[in-house]
Formats: C-alpha cells, sequence, structure tokens
C-alpha cells in the first residue's frame, strides 16, 4: 500500500486555511490588521519590530506574537516597550500555524488592539506555505544572507507583499547585489515593494513606515 504523502499534506493545509479564515474573521470584527513578519534566523526580525513598535507607539495600540522553537529571548526584548506580547515555542516545528496563532489571539485584548505584529520562526521555506489569518505578508532578507535567496527559496518571495532587505549599514562589506536582488524579485512578484533598511540605524525606514500606516488606514476605512 502506497503512502499518500501529498494528500496528507493536502488535509494538512487545508485545515490550516479553514482555522485561518476564522482567525481572518475574528480579528475583522474587531477591526484589527495583523502582519505575519518572516525571514531566516538572525535577519533583523525582532529590531525590525521594535524599531516600528517605537514609531507607532502611542498612536496606534499594537500587540507582538513571538514564534521561536524555544525560550523568550525575543519576547523579553519586545516587552521592554511595554506593549503586550504573546510567546509561541513550538518545541521544533518549523513555522507557525493557524491553531498556534488562535490560541494567541484568545490571550490578547483583542478590543485594545489596532495591530498585531506576527514574528514567524526563523525559516524561509515553510512559514510561507502555512497561513495564519494574517492580512499582509512580509518578508526580512539580511545582507550577508546574499543576494541569490530568490532564486533558492521563490514561495518567499511570492508569497510576501512586501520584502525588506535589511542590515544595508554591512553593505560595503559583502558582495549584494540590489539591483539584481530586486530585478530577481520583481520576475517572481512585481507587486512587491522592495525596502533597503537597517533595523539598526534606522536608515531607510521610512518609506516601511509610510506603508505600514496606509495599511492600518486603510483596514480602519474599511471597519
Amino acid at each position: 500500500m502506497s503512502v499518500k504523502i501529498l494528500t496528507i499534506k493536502e488535509d494538512i493545509l487545508g485545515a490550516n486555511e479553514e482555522k485561518a479564515k476564522t482567525n481572518q474573521e475574528l480579528l475583522d470584527k474587531h477591526h484589527i490588521l495583523m502582519i505575519n513578519i518572516m525571514s531566516s534566523p538572525g535577519a533583523g526580525k525582532t529590531s525590525l519590530i521594535i524599531q516600528t513598535i517605537k514609531r507607532f507607539k502611542g498612536k496606534t495600540r499594537i500587540a507582538v506574537i513571538e514564534g521561536d522553537i524555544a525560550s523568550t529571548i525575543d519576547a523579553d526584548k519586545v516587552s521592554k516597550q511595554a506593549i503586550p506580547v504573546i510567546q509561541i515555542n513550538t518545541v521544533g516545528a518549523c513555522h507557525l500555524d493557524a491553531n498556534m496563532i488562535k490560541k494567541a489571539l484568545d490571550n490578547l485584548a483583542l478590543e485594545q488592539t489596532d495591530l498585531v505584529l506576527i514574528e514567524n520562526v526563523g525559516n524561509l521555506i515553510c512559514t510561507a506555505e502555512f497561513a495564519l489569518g494574517a492580512h499582509k505578508k512580509i518578508m526580512l532578507l539580511s545582507v550577508p544572507e546574499g543576494d541569490d535567496k530568490p532564486y533558492k527559496y521563490p514561495l518567499m518571495f511570492t508569497e510576501a507583499e512586501v520584502v525588506l532587505v535589511n542590515k544595508i549599514d554591512v553593505l560595503p562589506y559583502f558582495d549584494f547585489n540590489v539591483s539584481a536582488f530586486s530585478k530577481a524579485v520583481s520576475g517572481l512578484n512585481p507587486t512587491a515593494r522592495i525596502f533597503p533598511v537597517s533595523a539598526k540605524t534606522g536608515e531607510g525606514l521610512e518609506p516601511w513606515f509610510s506603508w505600514l500606516e496606509d495599511a492600518i488606514k486603510q483596514k480602519t476605512s474599511t471597519a
């Protein structure tokens, strides 16, 4: 008897998709924008989130869902910004799924939230496959990772609405061709926005902040 691996995968993804739709309906009911931030480990997701919190804190009620295989290291850093943070430890799983997000949402005061930022598990493969109920998917790539990643992980770049190239402050020290990278991304996803940034120095973050502000306004206007 043959093992139906593809069928099993489809069943898992199908069930997850249904839960993701439920999550988004819950968010829409409370007029909340949720963003799924994905990258490889060490690309700078936490630093980007902290910079974003600092920029929007006081005018936007933000909550963060942190996904890691183990530990609360990133959640502890974010919690210093005095905002609600939920830590999800996947205990080996390489991605968050919709059921995990539902449990996190159940532990947030949604009536006091405008924006939920998800820091997904560091992984360039399966994080893009599993819907969470987020309204936007953001992909973060750091300069030291190289400009060839769109060819190696095409699904991630196809799924992302925004691609941030982080750590441009070290660009002079790495063989990273921004023009070639942008061309590769555009070939996979012509509508993707590409923002070169440094979450450490703050360079280039204004276009990202502007894009996010517009996304929040659009969500509010359709509420």
